[in-house]
């Protein structure tokens, strides 16, 4: 007879009979059988993916070969082998191709977005769930069509490659490709698969040749059509343009719009890119700066890739000067070799182990984003540039304001640690007035100078972009 201790043992193995398995929204398409059976993953996610207790080691950049391959990551050509942060848009489109395929139904959809939104990538991750999908499920899989407009001769060859898929042969008939296809879904046909057609940059069509554009849409209203027509176009006010026409036609697609990437999904996206690395390249700020920027200016996914490998580039030049330096530290005749010889190793392990800083990544910003309020900063002098570094270093965090005479001493030690005179707090006072009248920071009212409230008016992005090519700035902004 088994003791009590094997009984609570046996217990404690056997799964619970009323509880059952939940599964995560992300892991499958929708709340169907059907999708809950095959487990399509548009992305991967934190909880898959296993959690290594150990940090990454940081990387090399003077090994040529994790450079190209940190490179090659961040390249636009790249596809990452997840697509995060649009999981919703892409189950909105792959549940509308699953239910055309499942009943047999053309259809058509439009995505709008902005550029670098993720569309035409999402695009080609839906494609291939699709075809997985069809394959597991014992329905035929769609043909796929997929055609850049952009890439066209004339805006109606468009119709000639949809023509290949449906004919095996080519036939000599005298009619156009459009007339054929209009037939051809006029009548029944013996074929049961399903024509898949993603029509990149659409908005091509609107300039050259609208015509064409709506007897594209128009191909989905016939009676046997096949046709699932996904039209992507970068132009926002497209929809409102061709819309209402097509309305009035009866074909109407149905609309998704790809909205820009905001601060934290930038973030999360490049740091997907960069966990495939056995290596850590960039410091945790570098990265969420570049986010912030971007989601600020844009929201373009490709402008933050481009930065990322910019800022890269900046650790390459610093690398190159450092070198370059070191070598003439050790060509030039000293007194003391002994100092010059126990200083290289330090310098040289110093710059063996670097990653990509805020500083490269505050360079790489300016060259890509500038704005008056840099041309402002710049031009200040050096003793406003300071309290504008000091008021930075101040308000990082949650405090967003504090009083004069708090300021007045973060700019006091500043001063005292690089060995320069600080101003008298009268003069520091009429400095601020200064920047307040400039825009830079907000003054507020009180009987003394000293308890007046300051309030920053500008990001701390500004004030690094504008201030790191100096190097009396370079301590203060780490």
């Amino acid at each position: 007879m088994p003791t009590l201790a094997a009984k609570r043992r046996f217990r404690s193995h056997a799964p619970p009979p009323s509880s059952p398995i939940r599964k995560s929204p992300r892991r499958c398409i929708a709340a169907t059988p059907n999708s809950a059976q095959i487990g399509i993953e548009f992305s991967g996610t934190d909880e898959n993916r296993p959690e290594s207790a150990v940090p990454k080691p940081k990387w090399n950049p003077k090994d040529a070969e994790q450079l190209k391959i940190v490179k090659l990551a961040l390249h636009l050509s790249t596809a990452p082998s997840t697509v995060v942060c649009r999981e919703e848009e892409q189950n909105v489109v792959f549940e509308f191709c699953k239910g055309c395929v499942e009943h047999q139904k053309a259809g058509s959809l439009y995505i709008s977005g902005c550029p670098g939104t993720g569309k035409s990538l999402s695009m080609e991750k839906v494609k291939g769930c699709l075809l997985n999908w069809a394959t597991e499920e014992g329905f035929p899989p769609p043909d796929v069509l997929s055609v850049n407009c952009t890439s066209l001769v004339n805006t109606s060859d468009i119709f000639s490659k949809i023509l290949g898929l449906n004919q095996t042969q080519a036939k000599k008939v005298s009619t156009t490709p459009l007339q054929q296809l209009q037939n051809m879904y006029s009548h029944k046909s013996s074929t049961k698969n399903m024509i898949l057609i993603v029509a990149d940059e659409l908005d091509y069509l609107i300039t050259k040749d609208r015509a064409v554009l709506h007897d594209l849409f128009m191909l989905t209203t016939f009676p046997f059509s096949r046709c699932i027509l996904i039209g992507v176009a970068n132009a926002i006010d497209l929809a409102d343009r061709f819309l209402p026409r097509l309305t009035s036609l009866n074909c109407k697609p149905n609309v998704v719009n790809f909205r820009a990437y905001s601060k934290d999904q930038i973030q999360k996206i490049l740091e997907e890119r960069l966990n495939e690395l056995p290596y850590t390249v960039f410091q945790h700020q570098a990265l969420e700066l570049c986010a912030r920027k971007v989601a600020a200016a844009s929201g373009d996914m490709r402008n933050a890739l481009c930065i990322c490998r910019s800022a890269i580039e900046m650790l390459e030049a610093e690398i190159r000067e450092s070198a370059c330096n070191l070598n003439t530290l050790l060509e030039e005749k000293s007194s003391s070799e002994q100092n010059v010889a126990a200083a290289a190793p330090a310098f040289m392990k110093k710059r063996e182990f670097d990653v990509v800083r805020v500083d490269h990544m505050a360079l790489a910003l300016s060259m890509t984003y500038r704005s008056p309020v840099l041309d402002t900063i710049q031009s200040l002098p050096h003793h406003q540039q300071i309290i504008l570094c000091s008021s930075m270093k101040h308000f990082r965090g949650a405090k967003k304001d504090a009083i004069l005479g708090e300021l007045y001493k973060s700019y006091a030690e500043i001063c005292k640690s690089s060995l320069i005179p600080p101003a008298g707090i009268l003069e520091f006072s009429n400095m601020c007035r200064v920047l307040n009248d400039q825009g830079l920071i907000k003054l507020g009212q009180a009987r003394e100078d000293k308890l007046k409230r300051v309030t920053a008016k500008i990001d701390e992005g500004d004030i690094t972009f504008a201030l790191q090519g100096i190097r009396f700035f370079q301590n203060c902004l780490q």
